[in-house]
C-alpha cells in the first residue's frame, strides 16, 4: 500500500507541475484577397499574442465546414462567411448539426455601382438613374457607339448576371452597355478614366481595394425590396433573363467567422479571442489593397497590423478597460 500512495503521489505531482498544452488552431483559408487577410490577421493574433501555434489550411467553403463539422482539429475556423450567400453552409452546421459556431460581430458587405468622385462632382451624379441621362451617357461612350460603357463583372460571376438584369430593370439599355471582362480590364480602365478626365462607372462592392486604389463614389438605388428581387441564374434556367427582375438594391451582407464547437475545449483562449474578434469593411478594404493592390504578403501585412493597433487587439483579447 506504501508504495502504491507513493506512486499516486509521484503522478499528482508529476501532473500539476507539467507545462499546460500550447494552444493551437488550424485556420481555413478560401481563395479570395479579404478571406486570406482575415485569417491572417486571426493567426497573427494567436502567434503573437496568445503564443499559441497556427497552421493555415486552403479549401474551399464546403472543405471548411465539413472538417469543422468533424472537429477532429483538421480546419477550426472559417475567416470570411457571407450571408445569405454561404448560408446553405450555416443553415447545415450551425443550425441543424450545431457543430459550428456563427460569430455575433458581423462586417457588412455591400454591393452596387461606381464612378469617380471628380466625374460624379462635374456633372451631379448621384444616383443609378442619373447614369440614363443623355448628357451623362455621352460622356461614357469611349467606342463612339452611342451608349455609355459600364463594367458589370467578371465572365462567370453571379453577381455579373444580376447586374445584367439591373441594367435593364433600371431602364438604362438604351443609353448603358453593360460590358463583362476581367478585373484587371476593369481596373486599367478606372485608372485611364481617371487620368483623362472621362466618365466610366462600373460594379463596385466593399470591402475591395478600390475603395484605397481610387477616388470613387458608390451611386444610389432603390432600397432593397425582396419583391423586386427576383433573381433566376442561368444554371438554375436556361431562361434566366426573361424571368428574372431585380429593380432594387442588393441586400447588404454579413460577413463574420465561424468555428467548430470543438475548438473551446481543445484551445479555450483562441475561442475566447474568435467570439470577441469584430472588423470593419474598411479594415478588411485596407488588407486587401495592401495584398491586391501592392503586392505583399498577407502574413507580413496581418502582423504589421496587429503591431499599429495594441487597443483592437487587447479588446478582442478581453484586456480593455
Amino acid at each position: 500500500m506504501p508504495r502504491k500512495n507513493t506512486l499516486l503521489a509521484a503522478t499528482f505531482l508529476t501532473a500539476i507541475s507539467a507545462p499546460a498544452f500550447a494552444e493551437e488552431v488550424k485556420i481555413g483559408v478560401p481563395t479570395w484577397t479579404g478571406a486570406q487577410a482575415i485569417a491572417h490577421v486571426l493567426g497573427a493574433v494567436v502567434e503573437m499574442r496568445i503564443g499559441g501555434t497556427v497552421e493555415y489550411v486552403p479549401g474551399n467553403n464546403a472543405t471548411i465546414f465539413q472538417a469543422m463539422d468533424q472537429g477532429e482539429g483538421d480546419i477550426d475556423v472559417h475567416p470570411d462567411v457571407w450571408l445569405p450567400n454561404q448560408e446553405s453552409f450555416t443553415n447545415q452546421y450551425v443550425d441543424e448539426a450545431g457543430t459550428v459556431t456563427l460569430s455575433e460581430n458581423a462586417y457588412a458587405g455591400n454591393q452596387g455601382f461606381c464612378v469617380s468622385k471628380d466625374f460624379a462632382a462635374a456633372n451631379n451624379i448621384t444616383d443609378i438613374a442619373d447614369l440614363g441621362r443623355p448628357d451623362v451617357a455621352a460622356l461614357m461612350d469611349s467606342d463612339g457607339n452611342g451608349k455609355g460603357e459600364m463594367w458589370i463583372g467578371a465572365p462567370g460571376w453571379a453577381s455579373a448576371n444580376v447586374n445584367e438584369v439591373k441594367v435593364r430593370d433600371y431602364g438604362l439599355l438604351d443609353f448603358i452597355e453593360p460590358i463583362r471582362a476581367e478585373e484587371a480590364v476593369k481596373t486599367a480602365r478606372i485608372k485611364d478614366s481617371i487620368a483623362k478626365g472621362e466618365g466610366y462607372a462600373f460594379y463596385c462592392y466593399e470591402p475591395h481595394a478600390v475603395w484605397y486604389m481610387f477616388d470613387v463614389v458608390m451611386l444610389t438605388e432603390p432600397t432593397f425590396d425582396p419583391e423586386k428581387y427576383i433573381m433566376v441564374q442561368p444554371s438554375d434556367d436556361p431562361d434566366w433573363y426573361d424571368k428574372s427582375m431585380v429593380a432594387t438594391k442588393d441586400d447588404l451582407k454579413e460577413v463574420q467567422i465561424a468555428w467548430s464547437n470543438s475548438l473551446p475545449e481543445r484551445s479555450p483562449a483562441i475561442a475566447e479571442f474568435f467570439e470577441r474578434f469584430s472588423l470593419t469593411a474598411d479594415d478588411v478594404s485596407s488588407f486587401a489593397y495592401e495584398i491586391s493592390g501592392q503586392g505583399r504578403d498577407p502574413a507580413e501585412v496581418a502582423r504589421e497590423w496587429v503591431e499599429a493597433n495594441p487597443d483592437r487587439v487587447d479588446a478582442w483579447l478581453g484586456l480593455g478597460g
